[in-house]
């Protein structure tokens, strides 16, 4: 049974970025873990923070829920995220504990500073999760998990590559139906923030279909880009400083329907 961890700077991040990697595993029956540094709690145009968190903690729960899978929101304050050595330490931990085979993440030349500031986490804690004496309370890994980063389409300093793609498409439903969840995030704010609020139905069946559209748009664009012949898709880059995956990795870890 594989293992899969996911790092995401917000509670809806992993879900977007790699929801069908996901649920593709969960059906498989193996195990995901989703992990939320921040507490998400900036990301709304009115709603004030102490309610947000708390909202957002349960469409966590909520999202995941839908999978199978288990959840942690962590309390570092959404929007001032920095790369500091106690996160680290808590990353560290985190990796011992799950163990995972697969690690996600985003890019370090990702737009948001939240993004970056997690991705910088989980590159310098690749390595130290095998030093015994680097949070000793915790016990060290015999080998360092593969990872990967999510999909972008930032092109400073360097453009993504795709190094594993996904076809989505037996688990898109799925997919929406995680990002459903979120409904802060999918049918409030990030309209709020691309000038789509007022396109947003209110009526649930109809927001729902709106969601299959938006979610459909860009799973179709990093197909177009990253993986012809499909409809719509993910893409992953490996990260040199986690394990470098064999072909049997890759198969086991980015595996098809």
């Amino acid at each position: 049974m594989a293992r899969v961890l996911t790092f995401g700077a917000h509670p809806d991040d992993a879900e977007f970025h790699a929801g069908g990697l996901l649920a593709i595993h969960a059906r498989l029956g193996n195990s995901v873990h989703l992990v939320s540094v921040t507490d998400g709690s900036a990301g709304h145009q009115s709603t004030p923070r102490v309610e947000l968190a708390k909202r957002r903690l349960a469409e966590a729960r909520a999202a995941a829920a839908v999978i199978g899978a288990t959840v942690e929101v962590w309390d570092a304050v959404d929007g001032e995220l920095a790369p500091t050595i106690a996160l680290r330490r808590r990353v560290i931990a985190t990796i011992r504990s799950i163990a995972p085979d697969l690690v996600l993440t985003h890019r370090l030349h990702d737009y948001h500073p939240d993004h970056r500031a997690v991705a910088q986490l989980v590159r310098d804690a690749c390595y130290m999760v095998r030093v015994p004496n680097v949070v000793q309370e915790s016990p060290a890994l015999a080998r360092d998990p593969v990872v990967a980063t999510f999909a972008d389409f930032f092109t400073e300093p360097a453009p993504f590559r795709a190094d594993a793609v996904t076809n989505i498409a037996p688990v898109f439903d799925t997919v929406v139906a995680m990002l459903d969840c979120h409904a802060s995030q999918v049918y409030e704010w990030i309209p709020h923030t691309l000038g789509l609020a007022g396109n947003v139905p209110t009526d649930s069946i109809a927001r729902r279909s709106w969601l299959e559209s938006f979610v459909g748009r860009y799973a179709g664009r990093v197909a177009k880009a990253f993986a012809p012949g499909c409809e719509v898709a993910e893409a992953f880059e490996i990260s040199p400083y986690g394990r470098k995956p064999s072909d049997h990795d890759m198969a086991a870890l980015f595996p098809c329907l």
